[in-house]
């Protein structure tokens, strides 16, 4: 394969997964391909334009297989059927083992060679009797794997709050740590329902802007900082990071000032 005049494509697959490939291929938005992913070898479709790459070295990027034909498709279509009675047989054999399982997805390589199932449950689970069973009913290899409740809202997909389908459903592939802190330093109200996502987990978007408003909380005076203010002594009670409006009060007033027009008074109290 000639490498020295390659495209880089962002091939989405069925679990909404983003992944980069490289082709020597001319390929278009939704075409759909074959490549080898961590799970084996799937079939995904192409969501992004070309960009033109050079190959350096030992490649991080992994090269599209083929373009998928009507033989690829109609596999594809096959495997998605019959694993979805194989998910529901498969639920069936969790109940009759008393297992805490509840399967999520259900779905073959392309190639069949491997049958990928996602569970989500409480505790931990031993489901080496299950393994068995479906390694004899199937004939191929089995992955059992458990999932968390963010895994499984990119499984099924939805809309957020913000009436756009999930991030994690779209382009996010790993999910990063997401705390209380984040919403903290966005001065956000601290109502737990309304910071969680589709998931009932706090939501992924808090981390977008945290960096930004950090930065901006820097240059910002702290809560509670007392100043004098037209010959008044004031506390600071709050501040509007994006309108850098701040507000103060004292035992009789209450004022919403500008930072810039207090700034003089900032200066004094560092000094």
């Amino acid at each position: 394969m000639n490498v020295e005049k390659v495209n880089l494509y962002i091939i989405k697959f069925s679990d909404n997964t983003n992944m980069s490939f490289l082709s020597s291929e001319e390929l278009k938005i939704s075409d759909q391909v074959v490549a080898e992913t961590s799970k084996g070898i799937e079939l995904g479709s192409v969501i992004s334009s070309p960009k033109p790459y050079n190959p350096v070295g030992e490649e991080a990027f992994t090269f599209i297989i083929r373009k998928a034909d009507e033989k690829d498709i109609q596999a594809y279509n096959n495997n998605f059927l019959d694993s979805q009675i194989i998910k529901e047989e498969t639920q069936i054999e969790c109940d009759k083992l008393n297992l805490d399982m509840r399967i999520i997805s259900c779905e073959y390589t392309l190639d069949r060679n491997k049958l990928l199932l996602s569970y989500i449950s409480e505790d931990r689970v031993d489901f080496r009797n299950l393994l068995k069973i479906l390694a004899a009913k199937y004939h191929t290899r089995i992955e059992l794997r458990q999932i968390g409740a963010r895994d499984k809202a990119k499984s099924i997909g939805g809309l957020g709050v913000c009436g756009l389908p999930l991030c994690c459903a779209t382009f996010l592939n790993e999910f990063d740590g997401i705390s209380i802190t984040m919403a903290k330093n966005q001065m956000l109200a601290l109502n737990i329902p309304k910071l969680s996502g589709a998931c009932g987990k706090l939501m992924c978007c808090l981390k977008y802007e945290n960096e930004a408003y950090l930065k901006e909380k820097k240059n910002l005076p702290r809560i509670g900082l007392k100043v004098k203010y037209k010959d008044e002594i004031y506390r600071i009670i709050s501040v509007n990071i994006l309108t850098k409006m701040v507000r103060l009060e004292s035992d009789e007033n209450v004022l919403n000032l500008p930072l810039s027009e207090i700034n003089d008074a900032l200066e004094n109290v560092k000094k």
